[in-house]
């Protein structure tokens, strides 16, 4: 009688721990489930907010390139431009400076890191229509944006976000430039960085 009394306590035991073990794996189980949840909204939240500064850039872009042409005539540049055909003036001289002829890779496969700016690299002050340059870009911290000073509304950084301008070969009154707006911040519960763009191409009269 008495050793059936103690195998029943033992086997009492045994079931109990069983218990808590089967407990704590459902319990770190939804915990994990819960946490990929999270990491999942967050994300999709950052693309949001990101898509939204790319295209507050191309927004830019498009009326740089208006008042371009609406102020257009032969031999205009930077130097006798106004306003904002004067920025606009400015960035296809800094795409003719640089000279390049293609865009730079981005957003391949096994990107661990997200690149730096190439040289040529610009981003626009959408709140004074203004051109900033590769001195200004660092490395996203949270999501790609531009960061502004709140009194003055002067960029302080452009973080993970950058313009590439490539200017197309064209005839002599008109012609075209690509402007490859990029993206790139790193990714909640992710080994690789997330990224995003656009192309966005302008024509303008040239001679």
């Amino acid at each position: 009688m008495l050793r059936s009394m103690g195998n029943n306590r033992g086997d009492t035991l045994i079931e109990v721990l069983f218990a808590i073990t089967v407990f704590s794996l459902v319990v770190v189980t939804s915990l994990a489930i819960m946490n990929q949840g999270t990491q999942a909204a967050l994300r999709s939240l950052q693309l949001t907010l990101v898509r939204q500064q790319v295209d507050s850039q191309a927004e830019a872009l498009r009326f740089l390139n208006t008042s371009y042409i609406a102020a257009f005539s032969p031999g205009l540049t930077a130097a006798t431009a106004s306003g904002p055909a004067k920025v606009y003036a400015q960035v296809l001289e800094l795409a003719d400076d640089t000279g390049a002829t293609e865009a730079s890779p981005f957003g391949t496969n096994g990107m661990t890191t997200c690149p730096d700016a190439p040289p040529g690299s610009f981003i626009l002050n959408t709140r004074r229509a203004t051109m900033g340059n590769t001195l200004l870009m660092r490395p996203a911290d949270t999501i790609a944006e531009v960061e502004y000073n709140p009194t003055t509304n002067a960029i302080v950084a452009s973080r993970g976000l950058w313009i590439e301008p490539i200017r197309a070969a064209g005839d002599a009154t008109t012609g075209y430039t690509d402007f490859h707006i990029r993206a790139c911040w790193p990714a909640p519960g992710l080994g690789t960085p997330m990224n995003t763009g656009t192309i966005v191409r302008l024509y303008e009269p040239r001679g």
